[in-house]
């Protein structure tokens, strides 16, 4: 299995997105649609929230068998009061995780993207493929967010 392509586009993504949130009024960027939606700061708060668990994902599947490994989405969103911090906070968090994060999917051997972990789901999946799932997640709620 081949990460290349999500590396890059997590590289891309920190170069491009950090700027772009930053350029997002306080007030534009606390805005909950409606009471039952997320705020734009609680949609990076939860691919901070994202970003921590895979974290686990990424290190734990490369050392334990078939570890599982999931969260409770808005609880995690809720306790975390990402709607009462402030954007320039939540932006460098996610910023700084994700840049960790990028070092420690590069650093991953090949033949332990093969080994596999479980979300919370009937089937176990690979490291590989956890990765890219994280990419690809991260890229749906940032279009949400901007265009990049």
């Amino acid at each position: 299995m081949n990460i290349d392509d999500p590396i890059a586009r997590l590289t891309y993504l920190l170069a491009e997105v950090p700027a772009k949130l930053s350029a997002i009024s306080e007030q534009a960027f606390a805005l909950k649609p409606s009471e039952d939606k997320w705020s734009k700061k609680e949609v990076i708060g939860h691919l901070i929230d994202s970003a921590a668990n895979n974290h686990q994902r990424f290190i734990r599947i490369q050392y334990e068998s078939t570890p599982t490994i999931f969260y409770n989405q808005n609880k995690w969103n809720e306790l975390n009061q990402y709607q009462q911090l402030e954007s320039k906070h939540i932006i460098d968090l996610w910023t700084i995780y994700n840049k960790h994060l990028l070092e420690v999917i590069k650093s991953i051997p090949a033949e332990s993207l093969l080994r596999e972990g479980n979300s919370g789901g009937e089937n176990n999946l690979t490291l590989g493929f956890l990765i890219n799932d994280y990419v690809e997640h991260m890229e749906h709620h940032l279009k949400q967010i901007i265009s990049y």
